[in-house]
């Protein structure tokens, strides 16, 4: 099996190639995760299809690549349908990881919320759903560098939470499954 540090950099290496070609951040991220611990699910990937750019394309709800983050590490550690009318260590696991990875955001780009890291990343916000702001966007190296870095950052981080979680149980990636 690869070193942990190769897991991760194969990670950030597909979120960025996949968001340039592609695009997507959440999918992007997801895809990226799954295809590093070879653990595909079509589920979660189709589940996140509406939370690019921030939740529809809107820029108001959290980055794609933070969510796309956080269904990753719950679908390896959260909360399943047999415990769901209780408080229990998987839910609690799943929202101290969902933290974790909020934090990371939050010390890069100062936010996890889409819009604020748009202006970070490219000085400005855009409206997606007016055409010409959409062209401002790819204009200014939107799917060329800024956002696959920031997809990148977000496979990273969540593949370091995820192998650290493994760790920490003593979990090997060849025994887990989705």
């Amino acid at each position: 099996m690869k070193q942990k540090h190769e897991l991760i950099e194969q990670a950030a290496q597909a979120g960025f190639q996949y968001e340039q070609i592609y695009r997507g951040c959440a999918q992007c991220t997801i895809a990226a995760v799954q295809d590093t611990l070879d653990l595909r699910n079509d589920a979660i990937f189709k589940a996140a299809s509406g939370l690019a750019g921030g939740c529809g394309g809107t820029c108001n709800g959290i980055c794609g690549g933070l969510s796309g983050g956080i269904m990753m590490m719950s679908a390896c550690f959260g909360r399943s349908r047999t415990g769901f009318g209780s408080e229990n260590d998987e839910k609690q696991c799943s929202s101290r990881m969902a933290k974790d990875l909020y934090q990371k955001f939050v010390d890069t780009y100062g936010s996890g919320i889409c819009k604020e890291i748009h202006r970070e990343i490219f000085g400005r916000t855009f409206d997606f759903w007016n055409a010409e702001e959409k062209q401002a966007f790819e204009d200014a190296g939107a799917h060329t560098e800024k956002c696959p870095s920031v997809v990148a950052n977000a496979s990273r981080w969540t593949m370091e939470l995820i192998l650290q979680e493994l760790e920490q149980r003593g979990l090997d990636l060849k025994d887990f499954t989705l």
